[in-house]
């Protein structure tokens, strides 16, 4: 920790100002607060929790969906367990569960295809959440699906692409920056060259950043550096796993089974081409198609500042649900959560909470 400690007064040497930086990535932000990295700063920096929790993000409309789709008795609903506990306007899975929905956790997408082949009878939707790291998975499964002609499995797609997302973030004047720690497993599939509109639309240093304590010190080094010498270039200080290009394969698989369409994020509304779906070669397997659901309007949470706090607006203990009757027990939010939700984080690993 000393290293780290002499590493953040170096940082906070080279900056000319106070500075707010914005890590993207769900993962980051909860190792910022593991790692006990905020405490090592100074009021001259700043750091700021930003839409990198796919789960977070997800409205409640497709919430509800889901748990409307498990509630069918001819359906098997197949999720990540980060999912299983998000609330929905109606309670959420695990509750729909309780109530004799038939709701599996898995651990891959191609496991849905084996729940699929297991069980002829039943319709099975796979809860297909995630930013473009999880996306090129369910392509394989989608792919995988057709291939073997299994004629019983569905994917509810609800994945979301980063660049419109913050594009909309960052045009909106909302919330000040002077940096971003980009997404270190976003940018394996994507590379890096897919965040160069932050440098040259919004003229803000960005740097990919791995998830070590010092990778991520090390990211935020690269930052004040730009920052220092006036400069604004997308920066790669996770060379380990992550290139300009990115993962051809993967993005080939993305571009062969979906394409991208308007969808809306919590907190930030309604982004044009910032979603993915099927392509019409692969809409036998689109869910929401096959099982059309009439459902009621969405209801959030009254209080819940999630959609404030994934956008940056809000801090978690500006939410005066927070730590009350908000907790990782009684989850209000799917902040609360996403083992990647900044609540979840904050409550863990933070100190505001205590009175």
């Amino acid at each position: 920790m000393s290293s780290l400690r002499d590493l953040a007064r170096k940082i906070e040497d080279l900056l000319p100002r106070p500075v707010r930086l914005m890590e993207v990535c769900g993962t980051h932000t909860v190792n910022i607060f593991r790692y006990g990295l905020r405490s090592l700063f100074t009021d001259k920096l700043t750091l700021i929790s930003g839409p990198g929790c796919p789960v977070c993000v997800t409205p409640q409309e497709e919430i509800d969906y889901f748990i409307a789709a498990a509630s069918k008795p001819d359906v098997i609903l197949a999720t990540f367990g980060d999912m299983i506990r998000v609330p929905g306007s109606q309670g959420s899975l695990k509750e729909a569960r309780a109530r004799g929905a038939n709701v599996k956790i898995v651990y891959s997408p191609l496991d849905a295809l084996k729940i699929a082949k297991e069980n002829p009878d039943y319709k099975v939707v796979f809860a297909a959440v995630g930013f473009e790291t999880t996306a090129p998975a369910v392509a394989v499964a989608v792919l995988e699906a057709r291939k073997e002609k299994i004629p019983n499995i569905y994917f509810a797609v609800s994945h979301r692409t980063m660049p419109e997302a913050m594009r909309a973030l960052l045009g909106s004047g909302e919330v000040r920056l002077d940096g971003l720690i980009l997404p270190g497993h976003v940018s394996t599939i994507t590379g890096a060259r897919y965040f160069s509109f932050v440098s040259e639309e919004f003229s803000l240093p960005a740097v990919v950043a791995g998830f070590e304590a010092h990778q991520i010190m090390h990211g935020i080094y690269l930052l004040a550096k730009q920052i220092a010498e006036g400069r604004a270039e997308v920066e790669i200080a996770y060379r380990e796993a992550v290139s300009w290009e990115g993962n051809p394969m993967g993005k080939q698989l993305i571009r062969k089974v979906f394409e991208p369409c308007d969808v809306r994020w919590r907190g930030l509304g309604l982004i044009p081409q910032s979603g993915l779906r099927l392509r019409d070669e692969f809409q036998d397997f689109d869910a929401k198609e096959v099982l059309p659901l009439e459902l009621p309007q969405a209801k959030e949470t009254p209080g819940c500042l999630c959609g404030e706090i994934i956008c940056g607006r809000a801090t978690p203990p500006e939410c005066k649900l927070f730590a009350k009757v908000c907790t990782p027990e009684t989850p209000k939010g799917p902040c609360m959560v996403s083992s990647e939700g900044t609540c979840a984080a904050w409550y863990a690993y933070g100190t505001e909470h205590v009175s």
